[in-house]
């Protein structure tokens, strides 16, 4: 599968087969990845937890507020991406450049994390919603969490949507 395969074919999944585990050689390509991923400096300023069983249902069960992510509890893994600190390096230019590069990173990281997860079969879904507090203390983490991804085999008849995306033009200047 090369890439525009890849990004035709990954989409957030929202119907999740909770009886079919996640294979552990599935799982370790996809950590594989993210530690592969491009960061600023090299710094790769964020933490990968990896939660199943109870601790998955009690993360999901975090980002459900308000009626949100009601699926989130059918996947069979979860993993919380975490804020790491930045290198010195890092640290520095994000104060120089006024950027947040911990940010980018880890978006960055998250891309590599479901792209590879499509190319194993899987499914993932990215979660923004969700309380920080409640997940630092099912995880035992001390940083800021920025993201959940729900990971696991779509349930059978979840097909494949068709992509509403800006048109090219809109995204795209050419000078």
């Amino acid at each position: 599968m090369d890439f525009l395969e890849i990004a035709n074919h990954r989409q957030s999944c929202r119907s999740y087969d909770p009886d079919r585990p996640v294979e552990r050689e599935k799982l370790e390509a996809i950590l594989e990845a993210v530690r592969l991923a491009p960061s600023a400096c090299n710094a790769q300023p964020y933490h990968l937890t990896v939660c199943r069983g109870e601790t998955a249902k009690a993360v999901a069960k975090a980002t459900q507020g308000m009626g949100m992510n009601k699926f989130a509890d059918q996947a069979p893994v979860l993993i919380v991406i975490s804020e790491a600190p930045y290198t010195k390096a890092a640290a520095l230019g994000a104060k120089v450049k006024g950027n947040d590069y911990r940010s980018i990173d880890i978006g960055i990281a998250t891309a590599y994390l479901t792209a590879e997860a499509d190319t194993q079969g899987l499914s993932t879904c990215i979660l923004g919603w969700l309380d920080d507090e409640k997940i630092r203390g099912i995880c035992g983490l001390q940083s800021p969490v920025r993201l959940v991804i729900t990971l696991g085999y779509a349930a059978k008849g979840d097909a494949l949507r068709a992509k509403k995306r800006k048109d090219i033009a809109e995204l795209v200047t050419e000078l």
